[in-house]
């Protein structure tokens, strides 16, 4: 008698989770995104700076950054939510950018009347524009993720989380480096060291976040099938008369 020594066929590879695949994928092209995106307002800072103009070209680049960020983000999105519309995604991420960038320069802009303010109103007053400028992205693109994602509220909260983590990096990164005297070149490959940085903490936050929800709504989609089938299986049929 013959005796087969092959060995065993080796178990089918299991193939990485979509959503495990997706966070990988928002988190390369996330931190392109913005790092790509945010040479616009870099480059405009340094083109105006002491211009008229300066805080307009700055608003205008920051719509640019967003529309390079949208664009990257609704690639990989589309991915898990195929019926995502790109471009409602990428305008509504591009007018966010542009109203945080609007936000961000007023205290600037008006520092010659908020710095006579009592200290109370400045702190009531730098809260609220803080929590305008970190919400004004997830807020903008809300308003196409509910329609593919449910509990896509907690996006708006999730994407603030994310650019505080990201922009506590940038400063934190770019405020000792920067020194007076230092030529235009040097300022800017500071800035977009420090701008690579913020991307990669804020694509990271906002993943993570993503990926919860995209999990959540997993799971109550299983859930509803289960006791659509318990439902089906429990209906007893007609009986003749």
């Amino acid at each position: 008698m013959t005796v087969d020594r092959s060995a065993p066929a080796p178990p089918p590879r299991a193939r990485p989770d979509l959503i495990d695949r997706f966070l990988r994928y928002w988190v390369l092209w996330v931190t392109l995104g913005e790092t790509v995106g945010f040479s616009a307002p870099a480059l405009a800072q340094l083109a105006f700076a002491g211009s008229p103009i300066a805080s307009a070209a700055l608003i205008l680049a920051g719509a640019i950054e967003g529309a390079v960020l949208g664009w990257t983000q609704a690639t990989v999105l589309r991915v898990v939510l195929p019926a995502l519309n790109r471009s409602r995604w990428v305008g509504a991420t591009a007018l966010g950018a542009a109203a945080a960038w609007f936000v961000g320069l007023l205290p600037a802009e008006w520092a010659d009347v908020w710095e006579r303010w009592p200290a109370a109103a400045q702190l009531v007053t730098a809260a609220l524009l803080a929590t305008v400028l970190l919400c004004s992205l997830g807020f903008a693109q809300w308003f196409e993720l509910r329609r593919h994602l449910p509990g896509a509220g907690w996006w708006i909260a999730g994407s603030a989380a994310a650019w505080c983590v990201g922009l506590a990096v940038f400063f934190a990164v770019a405020t000792p480096l920067w020194q007076p005297g230092q030529s235009a070149a040097l300022v800017l490959a500071i800035g977009l060291l420090a701008a690579v940085l913020m991307a990669l903490a804020m694509a990271v936050v906002s993943g993570v976040v993503l990926r919860a929800l995209l999990r959540h709504a997993r799971a109550g989609a299983g859930r509803r099938r289960r006791g659509a089938a318990a439902n089906t299986g429990n209906e007893s049929p007609s009986q003749p008369a």
